[in-house]
């Protein structure tokens, strides 16, 4: 049975097929944190929030953290450009611009 043809054939496959299931898998967790929570995109102009987690297929994920963009830091959102390009937030005592696109993959929970 150790040489059989059919287990060199067939173990590559089972191997990749495996690799794919987990990729699909970690991608259906994004849809869903996605689904769950408010993304730093859709708070309006005016309320306060708290960072919740930032999805790591983020671009740039590390460059949110250098300028303060963690979870558990609080900021507000200070405005929005006419046509949905940037949003300006307030973090600590800085104001910064993101691109909405950014913003989507930042999880938040809305201050009340």
């Amino acid at each position: 049975m150790q040489n059989c043809p059919l287990k060199k054939r067939v173990l590559p496959l089972l191997k990749k097929f495996s690799t794919s299931i987990k990729k699909m898998k970690v991608s259906m967790d994004v849809v869903s944190d996605k689904k769950q929570n408010k993304s730093l995109a859709d708070l309006k102009v005016g309320e306060s929030c708290k960072i919740l987690r930032i999805i790591p297929q983020a671009r740039g994920e590390k460059k949110f953290s250098d300028v303060g963009l963690v979870p558990g830091t609080e900021l507000i959102m200070e405005a929005k450009a006419p046509f949905g390009g940037l949003i300006r937030v307030k973090v600590m005592e800085t104001s910064m611009a993101l691109h909405k696109d950014d913003a989507k993959n930042i999880l938040i929970e809305s201050n009340k």
